[in-house]
């Protein structure tokens, strides 16, 4: 006999959110962060917006943490991260100097040459 799936709704239960995305790449981004710190997490939601036509427009994908002992952890990491957007958000454009090439202010890394910032 096969082993039997517990169900998501049990898996919510026993985990934390974290997060709420404006989108799956958003999510997914945040997930992996998660996981290079070495935080067990998972995103639900990620495929709904598919269906907003026939759902209520605010559904969003959620990050949801494993291990309630790495919660404090993983808004640590969340707040540190948001920060960093934030502040990669409000860069100026800047001209690399390998190749001369005007670069959004949100990269770090010349999209032309690779010649960093």
């Amino acid at each position: 006999m096969g082993s039997i799936p517990i169900a998501r709704s049990i898996f919510k239960r026993l985990m934390q959110q974290l997060y709420q995305a404006a989108d799956r790449i958003e999510a997914q981004l945040l997930r992996d962060l998660l996981d290079r710190h070495r935080i067990q997490a998972a995103v639900f939601g990620d495929y709904l917006s598919g269906a907003v036509g026939e759902l209520p427009a605010d559904v969003y994908p959620t990050v949801w943490v494993i291990e309630d002992r790495d919660l404090p952890r993983a808004r640590t990491v969340l707040q540190d991260w948001q920060r960093e957007n934030a502040n990669r958000a409000s860069a100026r454009s800047w001209v690399c100097h390998g190749c001369g090439e005007l670069l959004d202010g949100s990269f770090d890394l010349c999209w032309r040459c690779g010649r960093e910032r």
